[in-house]
């Protein structure tokens, strides 16, 4: 008898959930997040349940590897495209488990990508090297307003950034109390971009770039960095069966829904991997700077509609460029794409 099973994940508690081929249900039971009394309630069943299902949430890693390394066939369950019975009153923890199951039992469950636990730490790591560089930023312009506000000037961001001299603090000379705050924020940002620094030069330690992903690096925009966090947010290309579900994995294309021209709602602006949609703005803000064929297209983008729409086209095109570049293993050819 094939059995389904199903864990609504919550911070300190699971609730599992199993049901038998004809969707009767077997079991269900709320537990802690304790791995050996989870496997422990599983090994009675473990010989007929033909797969596990695990919520994406944030907490996924080690319950997914738990029960992988107990032999058990693992779906990871994509939250952003369930949908719940349609006029469902009521609903609990209980039934998000056994709706999970039904799900997996009758072939309808929208799967998300289980990263392979290797690359994960490496992967996490960039992340929060993407987490500083946010902060960073925040206090750079908060100190920009500090400037603007009491001086009636404007502080450039590479002369905030610089860590060999301090630009900062010798232009509040004349207010002691201003000059402590532009004082804290300096050594806030060189302490931040220390530590930014470091973590890329662990990350290009412990992990190189693999092929075809090596080939982004032909990209305009995409360095090391930029190439390393596309490699490892991607995962292999293959689970994209077209272009359009890559870019829009990347966050790069409109939530607009229309009809006959007109607009009739939006989608989940949020579905999707925000550090790709991170990664491919970056990469376009640096090729607009550097790269005459970027900043030719980007400036007929913005003749005819505005700087936030020319930039967003340019991170739709790299993001269709990159996935090309992963799938036929070729280096960037400029004049398709921006010619």
């Amino acid at each position: 008898m094939g059995l389904y099973t199903a864990f609504d994940l919550h911070s300190t508690n699971s609730y599992v959930a199993v049901i038998d081929e004809s969707g009767k249900r077997v079991m269900h039971r709320k537990l802690r997040n304790d791995p050996e009394g989870i496997v422990n309630v599983l090994k009675g069943f473990k010989d007929d349940i033909e797969g596990i299902v695990v919520e994406s949430t944030y907490n996924w890693y080690w319950l997914v590897d738990l029960l992988m390394d107990e032999g058990y066939s693992l779906h990871l369950a994509n939250p952003t495209k369930i949908q719940q019975y349609s006029g469902m009153k009521y609903s609990d923890d209980k039934h998000d488990a056994f709706w999970l199951a039904e799900m997996l039992r009758l072939g309808i469950l929208p799967e998300g990508y289980i990263y392979p636990r290797e690359d994960r730490p490496i992967r996490d790591l960039l992340r929060k090297r993407s987490h500083l560089v946010r902060l960073r930023t925040s206090l750079i312009v908060s100190l920009q307003n500090i400037v603007s506000r009491s001086l009636g000037g404007k502080l450039r961001t590479n002369d905030i950034k610089v860590l060999s001299v301090d630009r900062v603090t010798p232009i509040f000379e004349n207010d002691k109390d201003i000059a402590f705050a532009g004082k804290i924020s300096k050594e806030t940002i060189d302490f931040l971009t220390h530590q930014i620094k470091t973590i890329e030069s662990t990350v290009e330690q412990k992990m190189q770039l693999r092929e075809p992903y090596n080939l982004l690096l032909s990209m305009p925009g995409v360095g090391k960095t930029l190439g390393l966090t596309i490699m490892l947010e991607t995962g292999p290309i293959t689970r994209f069966r077209k272009v359009g579900n890559y870019v829009s994995y990347c966050r790069k294309v409109s939530s607009k829904w229309l009809s006959n021209d007109k607009k009739k709602g939006k989608g989940n602006k949020k579905s999707g991997n925000k550090y790709l949609a991170w990664a491919f703005s970056e990469a376009a803000e640096l090729a607009r700077r550097f790269y005459p064929d970027v900043r030719a297209y980007y400036n007929r983008k913005m003749h005819k509609t505005n700087a936030m729409v020319a930039h967003s086209a340019c991170a739709h095109k790299l993001a269709r460029a990159a996935y090309y570049i992963m799938k036929d293993k070729v280096e960037f050819i400029p004049e398709k794409v921006f010619g």
